[in-house]
């Protein structure tokens, strides 16, 4: 970490940005450079190591992006509702007096029993 604080981050310090992208395009230089540079106890750069060691062993991504979700164990009410962020969901009647798990995503809520 120090050494990107030293080779990216005071480097351009002097500098004039007029805009993020201005900024993003001056760091990626610099990162690309820090990536060249050989390390001087192992002879080899950053880029030659993940090339060599990393790279081979990359997955491809899920063909399904993450999605984020929130969990809770909840109780079913009386009138068979289940409640969820101040949000009541209905679920069948012979749950009453169980208790459930809320999974509720960006566009999905479900009830597990």
């Amino acid at each position: 970490m120090q050494v990107v604080e030293r080779w990216i981050l005071a480097r351009p310090h002097n500098r004039t940005f007029f805009g993020l992208a201005e900024l993003n395009r001056a760091i990626h230089k610099l990162l690309q450079e820090l990536n060249q540079r050989v390390m001087r106890h192992l002879g080899k750069s950053c880029r030659e190591l993940f090339d060599a060691l990393d790279r081979p062993t990359l997955k491809p991504l899920p063909a399904e992006p993450y999605q984020f979700a929130t969990w809770k164990k909840a109780k079913v009410n009386i009138d068979y509702h289940v409640e969820f962020d101040k949000h009541y969901y209905n679920v069948p009647h012979q749950l009453i007096g169980q208790e459930v798990l809320i999974r509720v995503a960006e566009r999905t809520v479900e009830v597990f029993h």
